[in-house]
């Protein structure tokens, strides 16, 4: 196997993203696999599908994604077998000049995500669990977006979401299923989370990723990298993140499907009648 050369951050990049680390409470690199390599890899690796857990995530924004513009996700998760989860977050932050108050809660974290090719992104997190029951609900229609966040998620979004949009006016992107699963190969000494999400139009993205502290990022993106080339993983491979391409198809989905004339209810009652 070839060797794969990575681009080189300049230092104004690098200087970058140490002061965001340094600013941050946790790094998570994150590595997405290419199509075409995943089943390669989920062999080296040793990951057995049995044993990952199943998942469905759903975001809520609008048609043509102004919290994406504005900086942030909100979003909501089931989860197999243990609660889920509703996620306000701020995407990208400055650690240094978020509120003091906001920065002090213990609801709320600051993470740096880096991917390979010098990709980084600092963001703040308020997470809190919630019902899979209620999930479901409001994906059927039958409780508000508003009732899976918590009072402090909801005055997050009002404080950092667009002027004049509601929780309540949002739109579901999603849901989207997912297969996560958690190994601790010997040679790596930590965690790898392993996450396959499966996208409706039949694309798939798998990420492998690990967290640590600031002060072990450069020494655990050093064995990482290490680790998954002695394993064959492809590390230049086109970086996808699971967001991003999910935001970009629902939304183009609903722009899609907002285009099209809706029929009346008195069309809709004929086409039922007519049906054999």
């Amino acid at each position: 196997m070839a060797e794969t050369v990575l681009p080189i951050m300049s230092s104004d990049r690098l200087g970058e993203l140490m002061r965001l680390v340094k600013g941050a409470d946790t790094v998570e690199l994150k590595l997405s696999v290419p199509d075409g390599d995943q089943r390669g890899a989920v062999q080296a690796l040793g990951i057995d599908p049995l044993d990952a857990q199943i998942r469905q995530v759903v975001f809520f924004d609008t048609p043509d994604l102004a919290l994406d513009k504005a900086g942030v996700v909100v979003r909501a998760r089931r989860v197999q077998r243990r609660p889920g989860d509703a996620v306000v977050k701020l995407r990208p932050v400055d650690p240094d000049r978020l509120p003091p108050s906001l920065r002090q809660s213990p609801d709320f974290g600051v993470e740096v995500d880096a991917m390979p090719g010098g990709s980084f992104v600092a963001s703040g997190t308020m997470k809190s669990p919630v019902d899979n029951a209620h999930v479901k609900d409001v994906l059927t229609g039958d409780r508000p977006i508003r009732k899976l966040f918590t009072k402090q998620q909801r005055e997050l979004f009002t404080m950092f979401g667009p002027e004049g949009i509601e929780l309540d006016e949002l739109r579901p992107l999603g849901p989207i299923p997912i297969m996560k699963l958690k190994f601790s190969p010997a040679e790596m000494g930590r965690r790898i989370v392993a996450e396959l999400w499966f996208y409706p139009d039949g694309s798939r993205i798998l990420e492998l990723s690990t967290k640590c502290l600031p002060v072990e990022a450069l020494n655990v993106a050093a064995e990482g990298r290490a680790f998954l080339g002695q394993h064959g993983v492809d590390l230049g491979g086109v970086q996808q993140t699971k967001t991003r391409t999910a935001l970009t198809y629902f939304s183009e989905q609903l722009r899609g499907a907002s285009s099209k004339p809706r029929s009346t209810p008195r069309q809709r009652t004929a086409a039922r009648r007519a049906q054999p």
